[in-house]
């Protein structure tokens, strides 16, 4: 199980410097949007930083794999949270991002709900599933997928809009970490087709499953998505929003669908469930807009003498 717990901070670590990564190279790439995907490719490709936090986050899916074949998913989770903390300190040091006082106390409660996760985890007595029905991982991904493409179609409408006070990125969050929630429970299922032996017959038994095409269409879409979404929002905050709602999405609807059991001790059960809840709760009251920039006061007109 510790070996999990270690993969899991690994895995944070990578994941935090490819987002930071990425936001540097975003920012000096010209204006890129979803309209244009061709084009966006085009450009992240070209830049050798991109690449470089890319690589970092295909280092942290490898490790991801390592997590969900040791953790429950809901424990995972709670652990995976965890990265927030190093996002925001990479994002001051490499971004010159700075957060509120509100945002680094949700930060700080974030920290809470970590620690009352990984304080209900008991070795020996949490139980990691292998399985879970197709039909019922379609019948939660499906319509997951379709509410992320349409809400961040929402926002980018409602952006368009000159008038509009600055964005923080939180709906734009919200919509890719469904995608990436998706994709975590397809990660999920990965590790479980990779228990048959023989790697002929691993490779037969994951193509028949959903897991790898939910993978490619939340990669393709999720790339796309992230990347114009990064480049318009602070990495300290639209990062946060999609791994909170990813790490909801599949601790909740990942245990339900994999048939995860929750701690049969009070304290233990009360500490996930508590842990989750907060986490809700910071979410929904995250700002929503960041301060409007304030314009500066008109210099002094010299009197004549």
């Amino acid at each position: 199980m510790w070996w999990g717990v270690a993969a899991a901070l690994l895995a944070n670590t990578l994941y935090s410097l490819g987002f930071v990564l990425e936001k540097r190279a975003l920012t000096s790439l010209p204006e890129v949007s979803i309209r244009q995907p061709a084009r966006l490719l085009r450009l992240v490709i070209g830049s050798p930083l991109w690449i470089g936090g890319s690589l970092a986050l295909a280092s942290g899916f490898a490790a991801q794999l390592v997590v969900y074949r040791t953790l429950p998913i809901a424990a995972a989770q709670g652990i995976f949270v965890s990265g927030l903390v190093l996002l925001v300190l990479l994002s001051a040091r490499l971004l010159g991002e700075e957060t509120s006082g509100r945002e680094r106390y949700a930060l700080g409660a974030i920290l809470l709900a970590l620690l009352m996760v990984v304080l209900s985890l008991r070795e020996g007595s949490d139980t990691v599933s292998q399985d879970a029905p197709y039909q019922l991982i379609l019948l939660v991904c499906v319509p997951s997928l379709a509410a992320g493409v349409w809400l961040y179609a929402s926002a980018e409408r409602r952006t368009r809009n000159r008038h509009r006070r600055p964005t923080t990125g939180v709906e734009y969050g919200v919509a890719v970490g469904l995608l990436y929630g998706v994709s975590s429970l397809a990660i999920k299922g990965v590790s479980s087709r990779l228990t048959t032996h023989g790697i002929g017959g691993a490779l037969l038994d994951l193509l028949s499953s959903p897991y790898p095409y939910l993978l490619l269409f939340t990669g393709v879409f999720g790339l796309v998505m992230s990347q114009a979404a990064l480049q318009r929002c602070r990495a300290s905050l639209i990062v946060p929003v999609c791994t909170t709602v990813t790490s909801l999405f599949t601790a909740v609807l990942g245990t339900l669908s994999f048939g995860e059991a929750l701690p049969d001790e009070p304290l233990r059960l009360a500490l996930r469930v508590a842990g989750t809840a907060l986490a809700v709760a910071v979410l929904l009251t995250m700002p929503k807009h960041d301060s409007a920039p304030q314009p500066s006061p008109p210099a002094k007109e010299l009197a004549s003498p």
